[in-house]
């Protein structure tokens, strides 16, 4: 598909890493930024792949959910710690069945901790 779509999106979120044995074990807070790419095949009759406020408004309802929580609370991270990939991944699952009725494909999804710590899930082809 040759048009990827890129947006970003944000939410503050607490979480405490089990099993980690570091400081990351305690239960601490970030500003979490999300960046997803996806994309289309061709353009639409006004020469866009997918509308950027499309793909923000889907992208927000995901980040809602996790929007000041304590991630290690959420079902979603019941059996698995809020680690960034995890992250990632769940974001993934929530948001690729969402773009589908809008003929797009999520190829990325990166959770940013801070600016020097990301992690990304690319599911395969």
């Amino acid at each position: 598909m040759p048009y990827e779509v890129k947006v970003e999106g944000r939410f503050a979120a607490a979480h405490a890493l089990r099993g980690y044995g570091g400081s990351c074990e305690r239960l601490h807070g970030h500003s979490f930024n999300v960046v997803v790419v996806a994309e289309a095949a061709g353009l639409d009759e006004i020469g866009m792949a997918l509308d950027f406020r499309e793909l923000d408004a889907r992208l927000s309802g995901v980040l809602d959910v996790m929007d000041h929580q304590n991630l290690n609370e959420l079902a979603a991270f019941s059996d698995r710690n809020a680690t960034a990939e995890n992250i990632a991944s769940f974001v993934y699952e929530q948001l690729a069945p969402k773009l589908e009725p809008l003929g797009a494909k999520l190829r990325r999804v990166t959770v940013e901790e801070s600016p020097k710590y990301a992690a990304s899930f690319v599911p395969d082809v």
